[in-house]
């Protein structure tokens, strides 16, 4: 009995920090995964991950399910500053996130429209996402001229070309077990260290965007279980005193 309350409350713990593995995160891809904790306590991070966001990646990609007046209350930010400087689109601050791409040129320039990506870290996890981005790489036989490590043959440009600069595959073509990808020198507006700063704000941003109120459900989450825990005391005393006398 004892040990079927420990993994209750295990279960319980994890669901309410949010710790629950992620099928996807250990989805197959070949490439050695660079570890990545999202940190949501980190304000300046995750605006800096919006500003990035917004000029990189909303133009194809929604966040139908996130508005710009919360997103703007939760990271700290004047309605008014974010009228300026975030929202693109001629939208009202109390909107979603959408994209202004046409639907027919989405379909003409990509094969279809660009997928939402409010959930996309929950889908697929932080970690796989911070390496995506950080693993396009030249390859003149794609149609947008680059392909990815991890998600191989990715119908998608390589949209921070200009931060990263040109990277290309330093491995022989019948090398196994090679894994390396090197950038020209002098062809990224960033460094090596600043590009991966600014995906970590980027896949950070949506992290949070996947959850807004995560970091409130993990604070209710743990008075949750001290609650049953309290309670678990007193009712197994109860339960001590109902059967004193069966015996």
């Amino acid at each position: 009995m004892a040990h079927r309350l420990v993994l209750v409350l295990a279960a319980l713990f994890a669901t309410a920090t949010g710790n629950l593995p992620n099928p996807a995160a250990a989805a197959a891809s070949g490439w050695p995964m660079e570890a990545m904790e999202p940190d949501l306590r980190d304000l300046p991070s995750l605006q800096r991950g919006l500003r990035l966001y917004t000029n990189y990646c909303l133009g194809c990609h929604s966040l139908r399910f996130q508005r710009y007046e919360r997103t703007a209350d939760d990271l700290g930010i004047p309605h008014d500053v974010a009228l300026e400087t975030v929202i693109f689109t001629g939208q009202k601050i109390g909107e979603p996130m959408t994209t202004s791409m046409d639907t027919d040129q989405a379909r003409d320039w990509f094969g279809g429209p660009a997928p939402d990506l409010t959930m996309v870290t929950r889908v697929r996890s932080p970690e796989w996402l911070y390496n995506y981005l950080k693993a396009f790489y030249v390859d003149e036989s794609r149609p947008f001229g680059v392909n990815n490590k991890v998600f191989e043959n990715v119908g998608m440009p390589h949209v921070m070309l200009d931060l990263q600069g040109v990277q290309r595959d330093m491995c022989a073509p019948e090398a196994e077990d090679c894994f390396e990808l090197a950038v020209d020198a002098g062809t990224g507006l960033y460094s090596s260290g600043e590009y991966d700063r600014a995906v970590f704000d980027l896949v950070n941003f949506l992290h949070y965007v996947g959850e807004p109120m995560r970091l409130e459900r993990q604070r209710l989450g743990v008075y949750v279980l001290l609650f049953l825990a309290f309670l678990g005391v007193f009712t197994w005393l109860l339960n001590r005193e109902f059967w004193k006398d069966v015996h």
